[in-house]
């Protein structure tokens, strides 16, 4: 059975910090990328990034590039989020899924958890 759950959302203030986990299984070898996107109220889901569980690369969206990083664990069950000088436009719910390809839209993930909620807010 397929499985994706993501952890780690919340209240945050402007400038701070959070780290949020996505842990898959289930999933065959050829669903080898993980993504993280987000979607707030009343806008389509974007992407924010993804990463290769078989060489470790990544990508970003411009709007996070140098702020958010992801990463994997050393048994690649976990991809982290660490969300650095968050901001109030960071807010929304979190989603993590996969695919079988590098790429941050939203048709290339098949599967997706129930997502995680982040409010940057003072």
């Amino acid at each position: 059975q397929v499985r994706i759950v993501e952890s780690g959302g919340g209240l945050v203030q402007p400038g701070g910090s959070l780290r949020l986990s996505c842990t898959t299984s289930g999933f065959p070898l050829d669903y080898y990328v993980i993504g993280w996107f987000r979607q707030a109220p009343g806008k389509r889901r974007e992407g924010v990034s993804c990463i290769s569980k078989t060489d470790g690369s990544t990508d970003y969206a411009n709007s996070v590039k140098g702020r958010f990083t992801i990463s994997r664990d050393s048994a690649q069950n976990t991809i982290y989020l660490q969300m650095n000088n968050v901001k109030p436009e960071d807010t929304a719910r979190y989603y993590c899924g996969v695919a079988k390809g590098m790429h941050l839209v939203e048709a290339a993930y098949d599967y997706w958890g129930a997502g995680t909620q982040v409010t940057v807010s003072s």
